[in-house]
Parts: structure tokens; sequence; C-alpha cells
């Protein structure tokens, strides 16, 4: 009965309802035409895509040119404290000049890799300005800040160029860059044997310039330079250098009011330097060893010792003073207190460990006055290990040859003895944070002399007595 009522009753209207609906006789060319409308659209926004890609790296790369007026994005830049300053020296006013200069400049800047080799570009040369341009003796010298482009990135350097003195701007030459946006200053030394040079420097237009030359360690304990140049609030400074080798290398100090914004050497030379196989090292080398206490050390590391205390205190070989106070082992490498001395001035004592199989490692540098220096007991901080150099709480002393006992005063306790061996060297404990004194009596009781232990040295750029730490005169 159910089957018949569905057959005679919903069939009919089945039938109708499907009749109803409009369907096309064959749906594919309509999908297809579809598909194909959806390909051309992702073939077109792929193809817009690489072509973005490749100009992208075209650009980046320099292939592709971008105009020098095109924003970029910026990278680090030179110090600002230069960038920001007004143009200084004699060449500031001089736009022929400047422009000539301008135009001079090309890809012959080594930055980055090479501008040669397609890296970074000068940017727009509109923007190219004179930081600082004078005329001194016998030279003509330029700084200027150029703007870069390595694609979408954009930077600045310092260029120097130099020539002689009231030189055409065609006939600069390239002397050096920098991109360094760590230091405020920009020096530039230029020394040939036989022909007289040039350091200048250029810092904040509001420091003071020093660039010094040989230092005297005088007989009170003090260190006094020799003045090269000097320039109080303009922020230059311009030192003339003699055709004959500098016995070492000059030193740049740029101030602002009591406060150092940098120190440094100038680098370049050349420099009379110190022969380590000279004669007058093989003098000192004999000289050295008399009233020598402790084990002895070998001649090899002995050179070593002495030639690195003549580099570091910038003193020559011939007519210096060396002797070795006490010689042993650290950490099973070999261990020495020597001092050096100028003629007719103060004595400057080096605590040194270390081989040529491991390096070397200064553990004092401690610049005394003259007089009394024999009879003043030294101490310095045992550092871990010649690795990572930390300093310890053991601390070494060495007594003088007519000491009979030291006592050491820490913080502020009473005096207490350091046991010392038969070489009159000794060790106690003091926490690194805590200073202390160390005194040296004579057997009748009397007074040596007394020296406190110098804290532990962060930065040895500079000479020995140039920091409280590496004197003990005020």
């Amino acid at each position: 009965m159910t089957e018949s009522f569905a057959n005679s009753t919903l069939s009919p209207a089945l039938r109708q309802a499907t009749h109803a609906v409009d369907v096309p006789e064959d749906p594919w060319p309509g999908f297809a035409r579809r598909e194909r409308r959806h390909r051309r659209t992702r073939l077109i926004r792929a193809a817009a895509a690489a072509a973005v890609g490749v100009a992208l790296v075209g650009v980046q790369t320099n292939v592709v040119p971008l105009p020098g007026w095109a924003p970029g994005i910026a990278v680090a830049a030179a110090p600002a404290a230069l960038l920001d300053a007004p143009p200084r020296g004699s060449l500031a006013g001089d736009r022929a000049w400047l422009e000539t200069l301008r135009a001079r400049i090309s890809t012959d800047i080594p930055l980055g890799g090479g501008s040669r080799d397609g890296i970074w570009k000068v940017g727009d040369r509109d923007r190219i300005r004179l930081l600082y341009g004078s005329d001194q003796p016998g030279h003509r010298v330029a700084l200027v800040a150029v703007p870069l482009r390595f694609g979408l990135l954009t930077k600045e350097a310092l260029v120097w160029y130099v020539g002689p003195a009231g030189t055409d701007a065609q006939q600069m030459r390239y002397a050096g860059h920098s991109e360094d946006v760590n230091e405020p200053v920009m020096t530039l030394m230029q020394a040939e044997p036989g022909r007289s040079g040039f350091a200048v420097v250029v810092g904040p237009v509001d420091s003071t310039v020093t660039i010094s030359g040989e230092p005297r360690y005088t007989p009170a304990g003090t260190l006094e330079y020799e003045d090269l140049a000097r320039a109080d609030g303009r922020g230059v400074g311009f030192a003339a250098l003699p055709a004959v080798p500098l016995p070492g290398e000059p030193v740049v100090r740029v101030s602002r009011g009591d406060h150092v914004l940098y120190q440094g050497g100038l680098g370049g030379g050349p420099y009379a330097g110190v022969d380590p196989t000279g004669q007058e090292m093989d003098a000192l080398l004999t000289a050295a060893r008399r009233g020598a206490r402790g084990t002895p050390m070998d001649d090899a590391n002995l050179r070593n010792y002495i030639e690195l205390a003549l580099v570091d205190s910038r003193l020559p070989a011939a007519g210096t003073t060396v002797r070795v106070r006490w010689s042993s082992s650290e950490h099973g490498q070999a261990a020495a207190l020597l001092t050096v001395q100028p003629v007719g001035g103060g004595v400057i004592a080096y605590a040194r460990h270390g081989d040529e199989r491991t390096g070397w490692w200064t553990d004092l540098r401690l610049l005394l006055p003259a007089e009394g220096a024999d009879q003043r007991p030294v101490g310095w901080r045992i550092r871990e290990d010649i690795g990572t150099g930390t300093p310890t709480d053991q601390v070494r002393v060495i007594a003088p040859p007519d000491a009979a006992r030291v006592t050491v005063t820490a913080g502020g306790a009473p005096p207490a003895p350091v046991t010392l061996d038969v070489s009159n060297a000794g060790t106690t404990r003091i926490p690194p944070d805590q200073s202390a004194t160390f005194t040296a009596y004579a057997a009748d009781g009397r007074v040596l002399g007394t020296t406190p232990l110098p804290p532990v040295e962060a930065d040895m750029s500079g000479l020995p007595g140039d920091s409280p730490a590496t004197r003990v005169t005020p």
C-alpha cells in the first residue's frame, strides 16, 4: 500500500519540481572559464612579486641605481659630536674648493668590503660636508662627512683627504676613514722616514685637544709629556713631526673640563722602538741580574720581560737602568718583579708572569719616586690564571734587600706581619675590594719604606704614572 501511494502521489510532484530548476545542460565550460581567470590572476600577482623582488635585490646590490636623494634606511652613523659640529679650519668658507672636492670624491673609498666591489656607493653629493679643512706647515688636510648608500641602507663616513699646502681639491688624495660610532674623535698621523710629517686630531667643538710626544718620568714619581700640540676650546690639534723616526707613539688626549673624552695612541709610525737583539739589550740583561733574588730566570724570558717593560714605558734601551728585584714562578710559569729607570727620572716597577708557551700577563705597573725606591716593599694581587687574569685575595709582597720584616695594614685592622722566605718574598690575604699598605723595617726597627697596594688596572692603554692606580705620588 505504501509503495503504491509513493508511485501514484509523490512521483508526479517530484518530476514537476525537478523541471522547475534551471540547470545548464553541461556545467564544465563555466567552471573552466572561472579557473582560467583565477590562474591568470595568480600568474600576474606572482610576476609582480618577482619583479619587485628582483628590483629590490638590484637596488640593494647597487645593480639597479637609486637616486642619491631617495630615502633609505639609516644604519650606524659616524659620531654625532663631529657630524653636528660647524665646519672648522681656514677652508670652512671656501665654497668653490668644497664643490670641487665633492665632484672629486668617487668610489675610491674602500668601505664595507670595498666600494670598487659594488658595495657602498657615494650617495647625494650635495650632502657631502666639510667638517675640518686647513693648511698647516707643508700640508693641506680635510675631514669630510660623506653620505653612503648600499641599496636601501644609508650611513655616513668620515673621510680624510690630504695634499700639499695650498693644493687644489682635485689633487687631494684619500688618506683614511672611519665608520666607528663609538669614538668621539678622528685622528690622522702621517710620517715617513726622511720626510717631515704631521698628526691631526678633530674632537667635539668645545673640547681641549693635546698631542703629546715623549714622556718624562720625573724624580718625584710623576709623569709629564712633551706637548706637541694643544688647542683649547676649538677641538682641533695639529702637530708637525720631525723627519726622523719617533722614539715612541704620540698620545692623544681629548677632554672637556676634567672629563676625558678620549685618550689613546695615534698609531702609524715609524718609531725607533726597542731592538730585542741589539747590543744595548745585551748590556741591560747582564746588568739586570746583579743583586737579583729568588730563582734565576732564563735569558729568553728575561729578555722578553725587559723588552715589554721598555715598550710599555716608551723608554729606550740606551741609558735606561733595569734591575730584577725578584724572580721565581707563579702557576708553574716564570714570574718576576723588575724596575726600569731613565736617567735622572723616577722608577717604574713591573710585575709580570707567563712565558712564550702560555703568553704573558702584566700584574703591576707602578711609578715610584726615585728617592728611596730601593727601600720600598712592593705588593700586587695574584691572579687566578693567565687565561682570565681575575685577581684573587692573595697578594705577593717583595721586601727590599735590607728589610728584616714587613707588615701589612688593611682596612682598619692593626698592622699584621707578613712571613718572608729566603728571597724576601711573602704572600698575604687581602679582600679584593680592600685597600692596604705595606711597611718595611730594618733590623734595628727603623722604617725603610711604605708603599700602598695598588688597585688592579682595568685599562692598561696609558703609561705607568698616568693614573692614580699606577703611581704612589698624588
